[in-house]
């Protein structure tokens, strides 16, 4: 079993303007930004969300460690989808059906599939049913999906009758060929905080571990717990990037996109899918990751 060692993941908690927990202040600002989205959502012209922007991109991560049946594993990735605005079942039927052309063995849900109403995640009845990867389906929340508080019992329940499996702090291990690897999640780092060792409860020795936080942030304590592979969404990419530079990027710890490594353990940070606040992009496109492992 892995042992996260306490001591420093206390010393090294994500920090800054953009990590850690949220405070009154805080929480003020952010439910003001949902008040704004609300109004722009009642802009008819602003009900739609441009498909074509949407790249698909193929990476492959190598494992530090695990059986051969692992080699070959397709994941695709998704976050920040942002069901209501700009964003309807429709547009989420599409998606979805995009990533079920790719024949991923696992797909995996990475946080904020909604955005400023908790009846959004109604959004993805039809959609879900368009995914049968055979290693299944996983979410973590992010921080909208906490926008009612921390209780998201009806986000939670909805997802797990349609098929996805919730990890709030937890761990469920994936098997293919005779090799496991233990798929992990934490909780939100911003509105619940998030408990990696109850994640991490269960891993074997030796065995490989996928984490999903929603926070990117959070790879800071998951790098030095054992984690091979942290797969986080929440910045955007920016969102909206003038020559190369982002008003807000909410990583405290340069974490914005792409690919990043510490202590020997990788981080993949993807764009996310769906716009917040302002309906449309610049300088980065919405992204749907495809990752195969590799075992060496």
């Amino acid at each position: 079993m892995v042992r996260l060692p306490v001591e420093r993941r206390r010393a090294e908690r994500p920090h800054g303007p953009h990590s850690g927990p949220r405070r009154p202040w805080r929480r003020a600002v952010a439910q003001a930004f949902a008040a704004c989205n609300r109004l722009l959502d009642r802009l008819p012209a602003l009900h739609r969300h441009v498909q074509g922007a949407i790249r698909c991109t193929h990476d492959e991560v190598a494992l530090r460690r695990g059986g051969r049946g692992l080699d070959g594993v397709r994941l695709a990735f998704l976050s920040d989808l942002h069901a209501g605005s700009c964003m309807r079942e429709a547009d989420l039927c599409r998606i979805f059906a995009q990533v079920a052309a790719e024949q991923p063995d696992l797909v995996l849900l990475g946080g904020d599939l909604i955005n400023t109403r908790e009846r959004e995640i109604t959004f993805y009845r039809e959609a879900l049913r368009l995914l049968r990867p055979p290693l299944g389906v996983y979410a973590v929340p992010g921080n909208h999906d906490h926008f009612f508080g921390t209780d998201i019992e009806l986000w939670r329940l909805f997802l797990r009758d349609h098929g996805v499996r919730v990890l709030l702090d937890a761990g469920e291990r994936v098997t293919r060929g005779g090799a496991s690897l233990w798929l992990a999640g934490v909780d939100d780092l911003t509105e619940a905080g998030s408990d990696l060792e109850a994640a991490l409860a269960g891993a074997a020795e030796g065995e490989p571990i996928v984490l999903l936080s929603h926070h990117p942030d959070f790879f800071v304590e998951a790098s030095g717990a054992g984690v091979d592979l942290q797969l986080s969404g929440h910045t955007h990419g920016g969102q909206i990037r003038i020559f190369g530079w982002a008003p807000l990027t909410h990583s405290a710890h340069g974490y914005v996109e792409g690919f990043h490594e510490r202590n020997g353990a990788r981080l993949f940070v993807g764009r996310g899918v769906g716009v917040t606040l302002l309906p449309l992009r610049v300088g980065a496109p919405a992204q749907i990751a495809f990752l195969t492992l590799r075992v060496p």
